[in-house]
């Protein structure tokens, strides 16, 4: 089955709030939509090739996070342009060499279609693999966060669960995340857009009118 996805290879790249462009394609479990993760947040993110140092790492970090992926109510969708055959051969390694059970989804793309459709391969890329990318979509389909990597440096699944805490508590509360935040820390107001409210404030000591801590 050859993956179907809506955006031509030559569309301009994908930007923060854009919609995720709509697929469907074969994974090791089962078919995938898009859409059929609509109403949950989801990481969707990509790996250069199976069987290689640095995505083995990752497999292994985000299979035993899904717990934690789990209680922010996200979902984990990986792709390559491997086959599903190459997939299910490397998964089932992990499971035997290392004990690990990769139980979330993992899209086959040797077309490439989903890989150029979101600009995981340039479209004149003279090399199949796609990069490192991972795409923070929320519950309406909207790109919400992405962060790409080189191919020879793993990501931190850590600062990935953050990531997606940090957005579902800035949407929840109407506030922003500080530098470094982690749940249960304390958030920072919205800056006051208007000259009159911004001299009504009454900052604290250790605050100023555009730096000022949610209380509880």
């Amino acid at each position: 089955m050859e993956p179907i996805v809506s955006p031509a290879p030559a569309m301009p790249p994908l930007r923060q709030n854009d919609r995720a462009p709509e697929f469907r394609a074969r994974t090791t479990r089962g078919d995938v939509a898009l859409s059929d993760y609509r109403g949950r947040w989801l990481l969707l993110f990509s790996h250069p090739a199976d069987f290689t140092p640095v995505c083995t790492s990752e497999f292994i970090a985000f299979a035993r996070a899904k717990p934690r992926f789990d209680a922010l109510g996200c979902e984990l969708l990986a792709l390559s342009v491997d086959g599903l055959y190459s997939h299910l051969a490397w998964i089932r390694d992990i499971h035997e060499r290392f004990g690990v059970a990769i139980d979330f989804p993992i899209i086959e793309d040797p077309s490439m279609a989903i890989a150029r459709g979101y600009g995981m391969v340039a479209a004149d890329a003279s090399d199949s693999s796609t990069a490192r990318v991972s795409y923070v979509i929320d519950p309406e389909g909207i790109i919400r966060a992405m962060n790409w990597y080189p191919m020879n440096v793993g990501r931190s699944v850590d600062e990935l669960l953050r990531l997606v805490a940090a957005l579902q508590a800035s949407d929840r509360y109407g506030a922003s995340t500080p530098e470094g935040w982690q749940p249960e820390q304390p958030l920072l107001e919205p800056v006051a857009l208007d000259a009159r409210e911004a001299l009504a404030l009454k900052p604290a000591d250790d605050e100023a009118w555009y730096y000022r801590w949610r209380r509880p």
